[in-house]
């Protein structure tokens, strides 16, 4: 039996990055179909791409995936999966990409894969039977809504066989056939061009701080962190996050209770989070940042400052190392 940890289980509504929107963006693009039209309905807009940062929740990227399917006629939602899942590349996955590359061989390398599958953009989760040296894995999508499993199943399968090429160029990359892809000992025991066990180790720590932090911060409450994070500008209203997530002001406040957590708390905690941020770069002014979170005079934001942090924002910025 090889060696390889499950990925752990998860619901298909954790947030996550922005890339895997802006290649379905880009995707749309390709087949003429304007930026607003395929974001419509899902509370992004085109300036929310640029940060590459940025997260976003599962059922917005849904939302992204439904637009782009709109006309997509419903047997051809696998090929077009497909399509999006080829424009995955190594360097999509930012930290994650680069322990696949650093790998020793390819066994390692599907190692890291299933171990840190939260930095993945894939909805699917991998099953993965080993038996006589060789891995055979099919992806499920249970809990995946059903009007885009097939679109999920074509572009996650199309993207882990495209990663696998990129990993081992000048070899064949293996297929899925039947919905399995069968992963031989000999193809496993290749060592990768860029592989290096010491740089490994190095993303692979950064990979277990970046999956630890993500599932420590679950279920509802981090969901309204994403959301609060978009629409600070316009001050974040509880009404207009809640809605986006399909609920009801009082619905909401009751999930967060049950989370214990409460909306203005989180709303505090992700405006001192980056004002901290924003401030430590020293390239914007007291009264910018305070724009950014939301507030209509400065002199709330550095009220504010000094409650979390004791002292004013000034103070704050001439006292950091």
């Amino acid at each position: 039996m090889l060696p390889l940890q499950r990925p752990a289980a998860r619901a298909p509504d954790f947030p996550r990055g922005v890339g895997s929107t802006v290649l379905l963006v880009a995707h749309a693009a390709d087949r003429g179909v304007p930026v607003e039209q395929v974001l419509a309905g899902s509370g992004l807009s085109s300036t929310d791409l640029v940060d590459t940062h940025r997260q976003v929740t599962a059922g917005q990227e849904l939302r992204v995936v439904r637009n782009l399917l709109r006309d997509v006629a419903r047997g051809e939602y696998a090929a077009e999966g497909r399509a999006v899942g080829r424009r995955y590349h190594v360097s999509t996955f930012g930290i994650f990409g680069f322990a696949l590359l650093s790998s020793v061989t390819v066994l390692d390398a599907v190692d890291v894969a299933l171990r840190f599958w939260d930095l993945s953009f894939a909805f699917a989760l991998p099953v993965v039977e080993a038996e006589e040296g060789r891995l055979l894995i099919r992806l499920s999508t249970e809990g995946i809504p059903d009007d885009v499993v097939a679109f999920v199943h074509g572009r996650d399968t199309a993207a882990i066989e495209t990663v696998l090429g990129e990993l081992l160029p000048g070899r064949p990359a293996p297929r899925f056939v039947g919905g399995t892809l069968e992963v031989g000992p000999d193809y496993l025991a290749n060592p990768l061009p860029q592989g290096d066990a010491r740089t490994r180790a190095m993303y692979e720590g950064m990979c277990e701080e970046l999956v630890a932090s993500r599932r420590a911060r679950s279920g509802v409450a981090q969901q309204v962190r994403v959301l609060v994070t978009q629409r600070l500008a316009e001050g974040a209203p509880m009404a207009a996050v809640a809605a986006d997530l399909g609920m009801t002001e009082r619905t909401l406040r009751r999930r967060l209770g049950v989370e214990g957590t409460s909306y203005r708390l989180l709303l505090e905690e992700v405006r001192e989070s980056l004002a901290t941020e924003m401030l430590a770069t020293g390239r914007l002014a007291v009264e910018d940042v305070a724009l950014r979170l939301g507030y209509a005079e400065a002199s709330s934001f550095i009220a504010a400052f000094r409650r979390w942090t004791g002292r004013t924002p000034t103070a704050w910025q001439r006292d950091r190392p």
